[in-house]
């Protein structure tokens, strides 16, 4: 019985979907001003990771993200840059999806633009605006929060809280148009030379919160299974949403509501920030790390607690993936020299490591204890690959169990795990945590590719390899 937690409600329910067999759920995609940071690819892995073990609990899932293509960091951005929005945008949807590749994260179903909806987001607010809930002021339109009975619902907030924190973040010429400090802009008065579409309330452009109320809806229809997307997006985001969208339709938005954990850095623990100077791309950390490594840290971490980036979890992420790994080889080295048959009693305790998993995954997703399993499983394998004889039934049950779990993961397992591109990050990897004189991390490394067979020598022209 699969069970997930709902912000909403802030408690474990048990999963039913609408449509039994299928799933569908909308996640917040990125704003695509620059590369995706380690805190956009948690919720990216955790919410494929979710993905995949429906889809091994036999679901079809119609998975939707979306990319905010305009806004005032894409302006800004562009400016900077000499190029206008939308080649802006082309650029970094372009990384997103080539750095989201490297780490094994499938496609959306549908991965749909703000500016591709403008016709639809106009026609959205008008509704809003025809049934009281909007008002045009000076070119801007505004959604007033409070005549929404279940506003702060989500983020378990008192309105008269929301009212006192929404004055204290408005300047006074956005003050003076609004009826009330805690509504939030739905459509935004363009400025001049900045890019914008016309509408009934003259040139402009959407609101953020606008744009994922009509995307969703649009392709999921007015109510859907499961919106997901980080804690940080609980309030203003998220409660905007349910506002906007339940109060043009009269209809439940999303059933559940799941939010990821936030992803800190560094041995101090400290929460991701631009402003702190701890902001880490995904493009940037792939250049070093095997892009595996970082997945295997984010997915099997359980998706709403918080994750630490740091070298010492990097290193025990590495060890034990490699342990897997090494497992997985054994198992395949000794179908060479296996016996025809099974071993019925080792199949039944691969059978209930396999259940132990399951019911592990069904408890929202509580990837820690799964991957427990795993490592159970790996123990299992390596004590049966060492016996004297094995049967190929066997072997080839425990190899498939393997695959088909660390699979949920986005882990792909393969004899040969590292080629000579993997085996020259890794060089490089290890060469960087010697001029950072990080001797532990660089013990690790070498140990890593010895395990496959590669020994490194350390000339003064620089580090070499052979394959032994």
């Amino acid at each position: 019985m699969l069970k997930v937690y709902n912000t909403l409600t802030r408690q474990k329910e048990i999963f039913k979907s609408l449509e039994p067999g299928v799933i569908n759920m909308y996640v917040c995609g990125p704003t695509v001003y620059n590369y995706i940071h380690i805190g956009n690819a948690r919720s990216a892995i955790a919410f494929d990771t979710i993905r995949r073990y429906f889809e091994f609990r036999g679901y079809s899932v119609n998975y939707v993200s979306n990319f905010t293509d305009v806004d005032d960091k894409m302006i800004k951005a562009a400016n900077e840059q000499g190029i206008t929005v939308p080649q802006l945008a082309d650029k970094f949807i372009a990384a997103f999806m080539e750095d989201t590749q490297a780490v094994n994260i499938e496609p959306a179903t549908k991965h749909p633009r703000a500016t591709e909806n403008i016709p639809e987001i106009i026609d959205f607010i008008q509704v809003l605006i025809d049934k009281g809930y909007a008002y045009e002021s000076d070119g801007d339109v505004y959604y007033r929060a409070r005549k929404f009975k279940h506003y702060g619902e989500l983020s378990d907030q008192p309105i008269d809280e929301l009212e006192v924190g929404a004055s204290q973040h408005v300047d006074d010429q956005e003050f003076d148009k609004k009826e009330d400090p805690i509504d939030f802009a739905l459509w935004k008065a363009a400025k001049p030379k900045e890019i914008n579409w016309q509408s009934p309330w003259g040139a402009g452009r959407p609101g953020w919160h606008i744009e994922c109320s009509v995307m969703s809806t649009k392709y999921l229809g007015d109510t859907f299974d499961i919106h997901g997307g980080g804690q940080d997006l609980e309030f203003p985001h998220h409660e905007n949403e349910i506002a906007q969208s339940e109060a043009k339709t009269g209809q439940k938005f999303a059933n559940y509501w799941l939010h990821n954990g936030f992803v800190t850095v560094g041995d101090e623990n400290e929460k991701m920030s631009k402003s702190l100077g701890n902001f880490v791309t995904v493009h940037d950390i792939i250049k070093t790390l095997d892009p595996q490594i970082l997945r295997f840290l984010m997915a099997t971490t359980q998706y709403r607690r918080p994750i630490q980036y740091s070298q010492k979890n990097i290193i025990d992420a590495t060890n034990n993936l490699q342990h897997i790994q090494t497992a997985f080889g054994n198992l395949t080295y000794r179908l060479k020299d296996a016996l025809a048959g099974k071993d019925n009693k080792v199949l039944v305790q691969v059978a209930e490591l396999r259940n132990q998993f399951v019911a592990a995954m069904d408890d929202d997703f509580n990837a820690q204890n799964a991957i427990a399993v795993v490592y159970e499983l790996v123990k299992l394998s390596n004590i049966y690959s060492q016996q004297k004889q094995v049967t190929q039934q066997t072997i080839q049950g425990m190899l498939s169990t393997l695959q088909e779990l660390v699979g949920i993961f986005g882990i792909k397992l393969s004899v040969n795990t590292l080629d000579d591109s993997a085996i020259e990050q890794l060089i490089k990897q290890r060469n960087a945590a010697r001029d950072n004189k990080d001797f532990q991390l660089s013990d690790q490394i070498r140990d890593q590719l010895k395990e496959q067979g590669i020994v490194l020598e350390d000339t003064p022209q620089g580090t070499r390899y052979r394959k032994e």
